[in-house]
């Protein structure tokens, strides 16, 4: 056969795609396949996503952490410290405001009690707002772990398409498979695109968030550390808690 009739073949077959670039693989995939592709991408774009606004949320908290701890650590009266977080919502002003609720149901009076109960507080506190910093990184442990078999799934279903087109062309030429392959690898390419980023980020948050944890821990043990110095609060001069 002349090198002509071959060439005239090959663009009578539709098993031949002319564009092999990625965007023609995309286009020339099955539905299944693009599909897939489609999850993947949005999934790759929800993990910067979520990468992006918790670095910035984590770092404006960790700020304002730290202002506040060197607050407590200069020595201040804890009413002063008290009066100085009134209307705010950061995780250090809501636990001080903490110990302020509860000295105000407790009617002022520091004793063992009170400080076992304010340690309950400051516990319950620190623990909400951990959980409200942590809130969307499951997402991203979920993308990581399940992005590769996704991507894995696609190049199953594409290879199996590309064996049945060669069952229906009746050859085995590399260049009929090859196009069909190529298309199915490239989702697992693309789930390990959207997987490797995710763990990477988790990872790090996950580190961030640690940091984040050990900061409210000091602060409620400086908290603890101004109660047991013996320092009065009274019910008229601190503002109620949120809660």
């Amino acid at each position: 056969m002349s090198s002509a009739a071959l060439a005239q073949g090959d663009a009578a077959n539709p098993l031949l795609p002319r564009n092999l670039s990625p965007w023609g693989m995309f286009l020339n995939a099955d539905i299944v396949v693009k599909a897939v592709m489609i999850g993947l991408a949005i999934a790759s774009l929800a993990t910067w996503t979520i990468w992006l606004a918790k670095s910035i949320e984590l770092r404006v908290a960790k700020s304002r952490a730290r202002r506040r701890m060197k607050m407590l650590e200069s020595g201040r009266h804890l009413a002063d410290a008290v009066h100085a977080c009134k209307g705010e919502r950061d995780a250090v002003a809501q636990l001080i405001l903490s110990v302020a609720k509860e000295a105000e149901l407790s009617d002022g009076i520091i004793d063992d009690g009170f400080k076992e109960r304010v340690a309950l507080r400051l516990e319950r506190v620190e623990a909400a707002m951990v959980r409200q910093v942590s809130h969307g990184i499951g997402i991203l442990a979920t993308i990581g772990a399940t992005a590769p078999f996704v991507g894995l799934f696609g190049t199953v279903w594409g290879i199996m398409n590309s064996f049945i087109g060669i069952s229906e062309a009746h050859t085995t030429n590399l260049a009929v498979v090859a196009p069909g392959i190529a298309e199915a690898l490239l989702t697992t390419a693309i789930g390990l695109v959207a997987a490797i980023p995710a763990v990477v980020i988790y990872n790090h948050l996950a580190r961030v968030i640690s940091g984040y944890k050990t900061l409210l821990t000091d602060a409620s043990a400086q908290l603890l550390l101004m109660i047991s110095r013996g320092y009065r609060m009274t019910a008229a001069t601190l503002p109620r808690a949120a809660e």
